[in-house]
């Protein structure tokens, strides 16, 4: 019972400077990889910061891990994540493989309850990210787009452009469908 506070000066130190040592190192790949490896654009970059978060706290706390094999760790990571946007940017199958695709919830007044249920949203998380983004009415709603980060993006009626940022999403024909079901 005595070395759940403090077992000895030995382990607090080690700990210290695997600590200092380790921050330093992934600052250090952080700012030759550049901004887009923390970027959280979607899912993929979400996982990638988790795991650097859980192999810097496995360098500072896991005595069988040592410094090197853990900057080992941090570098294969952001080494592959950077690969994986590198080549996403360039190749089309990648990017949908990565990131997926927007989806078109809701459309000209119509609730799209398929696109619904794929994307596993209810009806009132529809609404309160109508709320959210400061509209009342859903009949001031022109679309709703689950974004491939999790983020909804709501555009009101009253938005006026000469491009629609609804180009890269699909948007269904005439055949909309019920609560029940297509």
């Amino acid at each position: 019972m005595d070395d759940i506070f403090f077992t000895d000066w030995q382990a607090l130190l080690r700990v210290a400077v695997s600590a200092v040592l380790a921050y330093i190192t992934l600052v250090v790949l952080l700012r030759i990889s550049g901004r887009r490896t923390l970027a959280k654009m979607n899912a993929f970059d979400l996982v990638v910061t988790v795991a650097l978060g859980s192999v810097l706290a496995s360098i500072i706390l896991s005595k069988s891990v040592t410094l090197l094999q853990g900057a080992l760790a941090l570098a294969l990571l952001i080494g592959m994540q950077y690969a994986v946007t590198w080549s996403s940017v360039r190749v089309g199958w990648i990017r949908r493989l990565v990131t997926g695709e927007p989806a078109l919830l809701f459309y000209q007044g119509r609730h799209l309850f398929g696109a619904l249920r794929k994307a596993r949203v209810t009806e009132d998380e529809l609404q309160a990210a109508v709320r959210s983004a400061g509209l009342i009415d859903m009949s001031d709603v022109q679309a709703v787009v689950l974004e491939t980060d999790g983020s909804f993006s709501v555009m009101g009626k009253n938005t006026i452009a000469e491009q629609s940022s609804l180009d890269d999403v699909k948007v269904p024909g005439s055949q909309f469908e019920s609560p029940q079901g297509p």
